[in-house]
């Protein structure tokens, strides 16, 4: 794993630390420089960036943790998205066509650079400096804790909702049941059930805002993402729920776009591959990123290195 600290950014000096010392990460992987806080870089801007990570980072690194909440987005890319595969500048002229496939999407590589050629990047973001340290002790708290003999199954829950335009992952949730050599158990619900949901790994839905947050029990290591517009506009959400809420209320990582991507299902992850990779071991980092086939519009939030299914 690489860290980038913004020198600029006293909440990315703090935190990019603090999650060097949790996570071991040695000063040879850590880049730090300076950058305009600011929510977008535009291209320039960007291309300074990305040429420092090309010349301060040997191949042995394989991941990137950005210690900042902002920027989050390169023009209307969003930042994690422009590090890993490069920025697109054909998605500002139509956000709402397709983009360019990800050649990560549905993969098994535990090297994606020396086998891709690309790092899959993650945002340590919060509102806060005591947010983000709370963000990565979960993480850290959830490494090779489920999935294991004796171990309750942890819940995956899809929720079904009445919005037709951000209900359009549903026919991609999986069965509902127990899968004991996953350790998991799905639950499909919909959203009139407000009943509390406890052990909770993954929550996916579409909806313009999560109303009942507080009816979830949350298990270190938990994805969890809405299917929006907007919610990968860290800072300005546009009156909709940004995913900083999830994390806030309990999740360790999760994943919005940062502009307007229009509802096709491939630039939002998907639910049986999300699910399927994180229950097999792999990362946060690694499953979400997996999981989504057109990512050039979205951010990747969390503690990237979570890992609870992990051996």
């Amino acid at each position: 794993m690489g860290l980038l600290i913004n020198t600029a950014d006293p909440y990315s000096v703090a935190v990019g630390e603090y999650y060097a010392q949790r996570r071991g990460i040695p000063p040879e992987q850590i880049l730090r420089l300076e950058l305009p806080v600011k929510t977008r870089l535009n291209v320039a801007e960007f291309e300074v960036l990305a040429a420092r990570v090309r010349e301060h980072l040997g191949p042995q690194v394989q991941g990137l943790a950005l210690a900042w909440t902002q920027p989050y987005a390169v023009e209307c890319n969003s930042i994690t998205s422009a590090l890993t595969l490069g920025f697109m500048p054909e998605v500002c002229t139509q956000t709402c066509a397709p983009t360019p496939p990800s050649r990560y999407f549905n993969a098994t590589s535990p090297r994606p650079f020396a086998e891709l050629g690309l790092r899959p990047s993650m945002l340590l973001a919060s509102h806060s400096v005591e947010g983000a340290k709370a963000l990565i002790d979960r993480g850290v708290a959830s490494d090779q804790q489920l999935g294991k003999r004796g171990v309750p199954l942890a819940s995956a829950v899809f929720v079904h909702t009445q919005d037709q335009a951000r209900n359009v992952r549903a026919p991609l949730f999986p069965p509902a049941g127990p899968v004991p050599a996953l350790g998991v158990q799905v639950e499909r619900r919909d959203a009139s059930d407000r009943t509390a949901v406890g052990r909770v790994i993954l929550y996916q839905t579409g909806v313009l805002r999560e109303e009942h947050l507080d009816r979830i029990g949350w298990l270190p290591g938990a994805l969890a993402d809405h299917l929006t517009s907007h919610g990968g506009q860290l800072l300005a959400p546009q009156g909709q729920m940004g995913v900083l809420d999830w994390l806030e209320a309990g999740a360790t990582a999760s994943y919005g776009t940062v502009s307007e991507p229009c509802n096709h299902v491939q630039k939002f992850p998907h639910p049986q591959v999300l699910l399927l990779h994180y229950a097999q071991g792999a990362t946060a980092l690694e499953a979400y990123w997996r999981s989504v086939a057109w990512p050039a519009q979205g951010v990747f939030v969390g503690e990237p290195l979570a890992a609870p299914f992990g051996r």
